[in-house]
């Protein structure tokens, strides 16, 4: 079979919401490289390692492609993802100048040529994730996350991933209440459980993702802690508190609102819309981990947090990208 390439080269700030507009439009698969100038400092402090050689994108570029099938009309694609990616503008997200390179491939040649790039990586301390496809031995204390993204997901390498497995690994204490908010191929969920976490909720408002999880908790024999749903969290508040035939009906909650601690991988842009609600779903002393947060919205989220009751314990970052951590008073 044929697929259309849509390569769009643009810049890491926007990478994320241009890939968002590629899924919404249908595209099959959607990639992303980011620079790999020799000036861009690559973590190590974990022992990772990295097999691909360093690329010649420019310091603060991406390259995204998304696939789409052999029937779709690429002008009337282009011509309508265009004026979105200029619309980020008009948000403070600068997607740079965007250049726009269709192609035709063959199915092999993307849908899984990608996985030889794809090795076991040491995230933090104790959370190593391994793709399913590879032979892996533990170490003592090294706990797995097996993972198989598809096309549709990263590889949870990303900084936004990895900052928050490696904060999700300080503040977890064991016996938490957890929810996950945007949860993707489900890896913040299951690094949760992993470090000790007692349950885990995690939500997406995208129903492949919600497959996508399901299938990766069920890999890594979670399936009794991580109850993953189509919601968002707003959602999960009014079911909790409204209780009566449609909470009955969906089941009860594996956890229980308001919760130890929320996560969310996802927009600062998203973030700032549902602080009101995380407020609401966590415990007095909860703790809250907001990553996905590009450096030009770190004071923006940060003073968007104070302003809602938060109290800022600390900020983590990786390359140019932020995850804060929040805590919500004892006292209100």
């Amino acid at each position: 079979m044929k697929w259309f390439e849509l390569t769009i080269s643009t810049t890491e700030e926007a990478q994320e919401m241009i890939s968002n507009f590629l899924h919404e439009m249908g595209a099959g698969g959607v990639s992303i490289e980011e620079s790999g100038t020799l000036s861009k400092q690559r973590d190590t402090s974990f022992g990772q390692w990295y097999e691909t050689p360093l690329n010649d994108i420019p310091e603060g570029q991406a390259i995204i492609k998304g696939y789409f099938g052999e029937d779709t009309d690429t002008d009337a694609l282009v011509a309508a993802i265009r004026p979105r990616v200029e619309e980020l503008r008009e948000f403070d997200i600068d997607p740079g100048t965007v250049e726009y390179i269709v192609a035709t491939v063959d199915d092999e040649d993307w849908a899984t040529a990608w996985k030889q790039y794809f090795k076991p990586i040491r995230i933090s301390d104790k959370l190593t994730i391994k793709p399913t496809w590879e032979e892996y031995e533990a170490g003592p204390d090294e706990r797995i996350i097996e993972l198989d993204p598809g096309m549709a997901f990263g590889t949870g390498t990303h900084p936004t991933t990895s900052l928050c497995l490696q904060t999700l690994e300080t503040v977890i204490r064991g016996g938490e209440e957890v929810i996950d908010v945007g949860t993707g191929s489900g890896i913040l969920a299951i690094g949760a459980c992993l470090l000790g976490a007692k349950s885990v909720l995690a939500v997406d408002l995208d129903p492949v993702a919600v497959s996508s999880a399901k299938e990766n908790v069920s890999l890594n024999n979670l399936s009794e802690k991580v109850e993953v749903r189509l919601s968002d969290l707003l959602g999960v508040i009014k079911e909790e508190s409204a209780g009566g035939e449609q909470a009955a009906a969906n089941g009860a909650f594996r956890v229980t609102v308001p919760v130890d601690l929320v996560v969310a991988n996802i927009l600062a842009e998203i973030i700032l819309m549902f602080v009101d609600d995380v407020f609401a779903a966590l415990k007095p002393n909860g703790i809250y981990i907001a990553s996905g947060i590009y450096k030009n919205k770190e004071t923006d989220v940060e003073e968007g947090l104070i302003r809602h009751g938060f109290e800022i314990i600390e900020k983590r970052r990786d390359e140019d990208w932020i995850a804060i951590v929040a805590r919500k008073p004892q006292v209100i």
